[in-house]
């Protein structure tokens, strides 16, 4: 007779103190009952947390298994389908509709430019540290604006705007705002970006969103795709960068054991889901 499944009544996020590469104790002990524990959304509906690698590939590759938005678990509260444009959470045939135009625009050529210029703006940044000297915040100098930079030039954001439009970035996807402060930066985020897909119809230049218009896409279809080339603040540039000197200052973590393996993870997203 077969042992009964593992049960995670809660999802936890807090990590063990000494080792920022490793994800949830609970996460971890769940991990070591099997690669499956029921567990009950918010709201009261079963579903299941699964955290073995395999299974995780297995169920984020099957098409079975829907990314829509509007199908979440959030207990009462009736979600929303996502804008036109941000298909991350959409599934076929609209994800394709917008991803396809997308990718083709990162072609060979581009890559190659791309690559020249990250080494330059890195080598800027590496500059400008060591001319401030001591103490740097790895953040703010170096894993932040890499990224900015990058994706301000891709979508061709003007150079005066980028300081204000970046604000507006942070304040509604770092997650240190109020309610209030969230929606009126993201309000203002779309206003802007609406504003910049007019711009590049009226004026092209040599940009990806320049080059987008020349599509069948629509101008609200346009922004909601020029918002999704945006990286949240817990993506792997801003906060792998600056947690990657830690084993090298004081933790008892090492490189193996933290890197990212089928039985070992950076962190719960590549280890884990939940249906």
């Amino acid at each position: 007779m077969s042992e009964p499944l593992h049960t995670v009544t809660t999802l936890p996020a807090a990590r063990q103190p000494g080792c920022p590469f490793d994800p949830p104790a609970e996460l971890l002990d769940a991990r070591r009952h099997g690669p499956i524990s029921r567990y009950t959304h918010p709201g009261g509906k079963p579903g299941w947390l699964i955290t073995g690698y395999d299974l995780v590939r297995s169920v984020l590759a099957d098409s079975r298994f829907s990314s829509r938005r509007e199908l979440l678990n959030v207990g009462d509260f009736e979600v929303p389908p996502p804008p036109p444009g941000e298909f991350l959470l959409m599934d076929e045939p609209q994800h394709g509709r917008y991803r396809k135009p997308l990718v083709g625009k990162f072609t060979v050529r581009r890559m190659r430019l791309l690559t020249e210029r990250i080494e330059q703006i890195t080598a800027d940044c590496l500059d400008a540290m060591e001319k401030a000297g001591p103490p740097t915040d790895l953040v703010t100098a170096f894993a932040k604006p890499i990224p900015t930079i990058i994706i301000c030039e891709l979508l061709g954001v003007p150079y005066q705007d980028r300081g204000s439009f970046q604000e507006q970035i942070d304040a509604f996807m770092g997650g240190e705002t109020s309610e209030e402060e969230l929606t009126a930066a993201y309000t203002a985020t779309q206003e802007y970006l609406a504003e910049l897909v007019v711009a590049k119809r009226a004026n092209p230049t040599d940009d990806v969103l320049s080059e987008l218009t020349d599509s069948d896409l629509t101008d609200e279809e346009l922004r909601g795709i020029s918002l999704i080339c945006w990286p949240p603040d817990s993506t792997p540039p801003r906060t792998c960068c600056p947690s990657a000197p830690s084993p090298c200052c004081g933790t008892r973590c090492s490189w193996p054991r933290c890197g990212p393996t089928p039985h070992s993870s950076t962190g719960p997203w590549r280890s884990c889901c939940v249906i």
